[in-house]
């Protein structure tokens, strides 16, 4: 009797963690109905169509715009009552599908008042990075002309640096490029002032190697890499450079690449075909710049050595911060263009990375920009390395195969378990049944998230519940007179058909294993909406093989044992990889 209520406990649990699940059942909004005509269908057979949804609902159609017009695509006011009644109406041989039209939001952004004229935030998609952290824990070095405290840094925490220039410890900025620097990466966000920084829950230590009029010398900006990577920097930024190589600070680069410093620097602004130095060398990720089209800046070095790019701005929008006017020292918001300012980008998203994930050493950070770029196909000059940076799915890409604290939290919340009620029915004796369900759920939706992203569609979630329970609550449904075996095959899972009529409790081997989810995959593979419910029906299968396997165990001829286990779990495990394999290239999944 344990066993039986902590499986329904599991399979309730794994319903609701599917319905809530953001990424597989999001449930919007909508007060309209999108009515998607087929391409093919005559004019005259829509015209009557149209006419029969005015007359009969009461609801006029209309074409959504000017472009919909090829692609016979209708919306009309409408709920979900009338959504409904219009999927289950003889219209559905003639449309493509019939849906919500769903309303989206911006997604919240802070209330930094000047934050709207920050087009570069938007164009890497830093609000959903934002979502997931903001720079927690990471301590990013700025070596630069220094860094001063204006207002809108005010709130950021600061390290100890270093004036390497007048050596001495306060790192004062005197010309303005540092401070406007650091507050691309993390400037104070959120205190209804100025503007916003990409990592500003992120820590800055200032270290001034250039002098007020913007120059410097190797040794300089060498000891200061040492410097950074002694005294626990996580990222360095150098918005700065030139055309010399030397040793010297090649090696300071080696060393701190060595000790897991990410180490970030501006590609140059003279047009070349070859990133200046020091982004040029191996250990550095070198940035070129975007105008606000997401083109190559006209001034942005291209070429070798580069590695991604980011925004830099040009004349048509340049990069707005709070610094210094180095003629007065007052602060004053104003806005740079070139690789300088595109750099701070990449190494705050670099911050980004490092706090979803701290174990990412600097060549795997690196990976995950790259990887999670949006790339240019046609680039035969380099003028964008990898691609165009991209913060949210950077940070995704960081956090993927990670079990957090923050993501069960926001799990739990989304999913209602943070109701006292649900942990309170049924006593002390349903408390652990229910931790396990928790749990159970938990993972198997953050295996969905990682390894699953597709979206949720009718065929999809029948084959779900197909594969997994079937309409479980039927099985025990009973009307007098009337066979119960009807009721039985529909309150079944598809593993557990091939025994449910007789009455065995032990599964058919035939039926619980991979070999009816690879034929109905083979067969409606082609299809464009059924292929989902053979993998829907497939991922079912393999949740319910994978909690037998755990439960009971029971298979004909196998028994109930070792061999029962590994039989349902290694068939569990190829379900997976069926679907796996089934949703391969495609991007409607995504």
């Amino acid at each position: 009797m344990k066993k039986l209520l902590l499986i329904c406990l599991f399979i309730i649990g794994l319903g609701v963690a599917l319905v809530n699940f953001k990424g597989l059942a999001a449930k919007g909004n909508y007060n309209s109905i999108i009515v998607n005509f087929r391409e093919d269908i005559p004019s005259t057979v829509l015209s009557q169509q149209l006419e029969t949804i005015s007359q009969q609902y009461k609801q006029t159609p209309n074409l959504n715009s000017i472009f919909s017009i090829n692609e016979h695509l209708y919306t009309l006011n409408g709920d979900e009552k009338l959504l409904k009644a219009l999927q289950r109406s003889p219209l559905t041989p003639y449309v493509e599908s019939i849906e919500p039209n769903y309303i989206y939001q911006a997604f919240e952004v802070p209330n930094d008042p000047e934050y709207s004229k920050q087009w570069n935030f938007r164009s890497i998609n830093i609000e959903r990075a934002w979502e997931e952290t903001q720079g927690e824990g990471v301590t990013v070095a700025v070596i630069d002309t220094g860094v001063s405290k204006v207002p809108d840094l005010e709130q950021t925490a600061f390290v100890e640096g270093y004036d390497f220039v007048n050596d001495r410890i306060e790192a004062i900025d005197d010309n303005g490029h540092g401070t406007h620097v650091a507050g691309t990466i993390a400037q104070s966000t959120n205190n209804n002032y100025g503007v916003a920084g990409i990592a500003y829950k992120a820590k800055i230590m200032p270290l001034k190697v250039l002098s007020v009029g913007g120059g410097g010398t190797i040794t300089d900006i060498a000891e200061a890499i040492r410097f950074a990577a002694d005294h626990g920097a996580n990222v360095i930024n150098m918005s700065l450079g030139g055309g010399g190589d030397t040793q010297v600070l090649k090696e300071a680069i080696d060393y701190a690449h060595d000790k897991g410093v990410i180490i970030v620097a501006a590609a140059g602004n003279s047009n070349q075909n070859s990133a200046a130095y020091p982004a040029r060398y191996p250990h550095v990720i070198s940035v070129s710049a975007l105008d606000p089209t997401g083109k190559k800046a006209p001034y942005s070095n291209y070429g070798a050595g580069v590695d991604i790019s980011a925004p830099g701005g040009s004349e048509e929008g340049k990069i707005l911060q709070e610094t210094i006017d180095p003629d007065t020292g007052n602060p004053v918001f104003t806005e740079f263009q070139g690789t300088s300012m595109a750099a701070p980008h990449v190494a705050g998203v670099a911050a980004l990375i490092k706090a979803s994930n701290e174990k990412l050493e600097p060549e795997e950070v690196l990976k995950v920009l790259k990887e999670s770029s949006r790339q240019v196909k046609e680039d035969p000059f380099n003028h964008y390395g990898a691609g165009q940076l991209d913060a949210a799915s950077a940070v995704q890409l960081a956090l993927k195969g990670q079990i957090t604290f923050k993501d069960f939290f926001r799990w739990l919340r989304d999913s209602g378990y943070l109701n006292p009620r649900f942990w309170i029915d049924g006593g002390v004796a349903a408390l652990l049944p229910k931790v396990a369900m928790v749990l159970g759920s938990y993972i198997f939706a953050w295996f969905l998230r990682n390894y699953f992203p597709f979206n949720w569609t009718w065929p999809l979630s029948t084959g779900l519940i197909f594969g997994s329970t079937g309409l479980f609550f039927l099985r025990g449904f009973y009307i007098f007179d009337l066979p119960q075996w009807p009721f039985r095959v529909m309150g079944s899972s598809l593993p557990e058909l091939g025994n449910i009529i007789q009455g065995n409790p032990w599964f058919n081997p035939f039926f619980a294993s991979v070999i009816i989810p690879f034929c109905l995959i083979a067969l409606l593979l082609g299809h464009r909406q059924w292929r989902w419910f053979a993998i829907g029906t497939t991922l079912g299968v393999a949740v319910c093989l994978g909690v037998a396997a755990v439960m009971s165990p029971g298979v004909m001829w196998l028994g109930q044992d070792t061999l029962a286990r590994c039989f349902l779990a290694v068939n569990a495990f190829l379900c997976i990889g069926l679907a796996c394999l089934a949703m391969k290239g495609d991007e409607s999944a995504i």
